[in-house]
């Protein structure tokens, strides 16, 4: 039913002896490999070991120490345990590290993501431009020695908050009300964006060129968004057409961004849980389910079995929820407005009935805690929950597959247009239904099971064609799976206390790191903790499967026509929440 997961194995010590060492430090894992040593570890980690998929790569600034490092987590599309391994460095600008984008493709936004933040330049890659922060932005805010406009203090709670409830309002004490620090002789009035260029001259690189022999053409930029219904939130796609035929394109993002892990870097562990609701805020159920995995791992701890099987529940009722709404809001961008997706709306919203009996909330549900969950689902709600699963969802998803799958406009626009190989979309670090849909079946339940999933009989949704059609009916596939765990969950689930642990508003976390990730319902997500036995994270950080996804768009859309831009880009499921952080 599960495979197995597997320990680690490789030895990149006896490898590349001189050039990796083990990572020794009380808590850590993996390996440190020198800087001038990682494209040759980096390439043997994926053709010789056999780890394809590059997951994750961020940053942690170490002050104290002096040094930066960036954490790299591979792993194999066949399953099994990752492989982790790290470059550090002086912390004296200029901080330069190779970029692994001529590996792994799926690089390229997180590496951009850690020059923005954190300063760190990655050699010899091709667009090496800020992501989430704006152009004339000044700093590096993921820097431990960097401070906010309004900055108080380094951890919470704040001493003029807790205990004395003394405080004064941030913004009394700056006669503007400003909450920005603006770079040095900076005056909006007289500011003319002027990296527009970088922006069209990386467009321009990445540009298909005219055909030898044909008629030559003028192409023009479209600029789409960021406000734009087609991009699901504030995102802005510059895009170089020739007539309707896409040549170029690169996404613009971070409109939305709030420095989500810095905000994390000042929280206790427990106060994390209702900021990860507002990522993929569809789906705050998962984003709860992948931080508290992460933090368990560090803790060592056991869930409450009654709990587990709540989680999953509440997980895969999440899923279900999330892809009706997907093929609702597929088909309104398609043209056929608001029908379809009021249709699916009414099955979300009874789900959402049942979030908000158990944990007080529809949508922003703060629900999971450490050890299991906040608060137990009473014996009339599991009837509700029965009733849903057993006999509603079922017969609506067979209903919205009657009307819509074979309508004539929608085949005629999904069927044959390709979204991505098996081989990009690994290279590209794409996970979630994209990927399966792409051949690959690769899902974290089955692959590196969490939680209780090993206990569950229910297939990998897989389709083989690659083709926008394949990715519209995998959402079928996958809810009609959930469905079967569901019903197995419901069967199963005991008795007995949903909490393993004593409700504390401080937890104690051991010093170490853990990276916890978990099937979310566009992909994987994961999150990288690093404590130094406080009460707060000393790293927090979110792979976001919206973000990295969204590395493939370029690849997936030149050479098609625009109007099938919409319809790809609307594949990814990307939420601008979850994206920008």
């Amino acid at each position: 039913m599960a495979t197995p997961t597997l320990t680690q194995t490789v030895d990149l010590v006896a490898r590349f002896p001189g050039k990796v060492t083990a990572d020794e430090r009380p808590g850590y894992s993996g390996f440190i490999v020198t800087k001038e040593s990682l494209i040759e570890v980096a390439t043997a980690v994926r053709d010789e070991f056999g780890f394809d998929l590059l997951s994750s790569l961020t940053g942690v600034d170490y002050l104290a120490e002096n040094k930066m490092e960036v954490v790299y987590n591979a792993y194999k599309t066949t399953g099994g345990a990752g492989l982790e391994f790290k470059v550090q460095v002086e912390r004296v600008d200029p901080i330069e590290v190779p970029s692994l984008t001529g590996i792994w493709r799926g690089a390229e936004y997180q590496e951009r993501e850690v020059w923005d933040l954190y300063g760190i330049k990655f050699t010899d890659h091709p667009d090496m431009r800020r992501i989430l922060m704006w152009e004339g932005f000044e700093g590096h805010p993921l820097r431990k020695d960097w401070k906010e406009a309004f900055y108080e203090e380094e951890i919470k709670p704040y001493k003029s908050r807790w205990p004395e409830g003394k405080h004064t309002f941030a913004e009394d004490r700056n006669p503007f009300h400003d909450n920005l620090n603006l770079p040095k002789d900076f005056d909006p009035e007289k500011y003319v964006v002027d990296k527009e260029e970088d922006l069209y001259a990386s467009l321009e690189r990445h540009t298909m060129k005219d055909e030898e022999g044909k008629m030559k053409t003028d192409s023009v930029v479209v600029n789409l968004g960021p406000h734009h219904p087609s991009t699901h939130g504030v995102l802005r796609v510059a895009v170089t057409l020739n007539g309707e035929t896409v040549m170029g394109l690169k996404p613009v993002m971070g409109y939305l961004h709030r420095n989500h892990e810095k905000i994390g870097e000042r929280n206790t562990f427990t106060q994390i849980i209702p900021y990860t609701d507002r990522l993929d805020y569809f789906n705050s159920m998962s984003n709860n389910f992948g931080y508290v995995t992460a933090v368990e791992k560090l803790m060592k701890i056991q869930v409450a079995e009654r709990a587990e099987y709540i989680r999953v529940i509440m997980a895969e009722l999440s899923r279900i929820q999330n892809h009706l709404i997907f093929v609702g809001m597929l088909i309104n961008d398609l043209g056929s407005m608001f029908t379809p997706a009021f249709y699916v709306f009414e099955e979300r919203e009874l789900i959402l009935d049942i979030f908000e009996a158990v944990s007080g909330s529809r949508m922003m549900c703060n629900y999971y805690r450490f050890g299991g969950v906040v608060r137990d689902v009473s014996d009339e709600m599991l009837q509700k929950i029965k009733d849903l699963v057993f006999e509603r969802l079922p017969a609506k998803t067979d209903e919205v597959e009657r009307l819509l799958n074979e309508n004539e406009l929608l085949v005629g626009r999904l069927k044959g247009t390709h979204v991505l190989s098996a081989e990009d979309a690994i290279n590209f670090s794409v996970t979630g239904p994209v990927l399966r849909a792409s051949g690959v079946p690769y899902d974290l339940r089955r692959a590196d099971p969490y939680s209780i999933y090993d206990r569950f009989d229910f297939d990998v949704a897989v389709r083989h064609n690659g083709d926008m059609m394949d990715n519209y009916l995998i959402r079928f596939d996958e809810i009609r799976q959930s469905l079967r765990i569901l019903e197995q969950a419901l069967k199963q689930i005991p008795q007995g206390p949903i909490n393993s642990q004593k409700p504390n508003y401080q937890i104690k976390v051991p010093a170490g790191e853990a990276y916890g990730r978990i099937e979310s319902p566009k992909g994987e997500l994961g999150f990288y903790i690093v404590s130094n036995g406080k009460g707060n994270p000393y790293r927090y950080h979110v792979r976001a499967p919206s973000f990295v996804n969204l590395t493939a768009i370029e690849k997936m859309c030149i050479g098609t026509k625009i109007q099938d831009f919409v319809a790809l880009l609307a594949m990814l499921d990307i939420v601008m929440g979850e994206l920008d952080r």
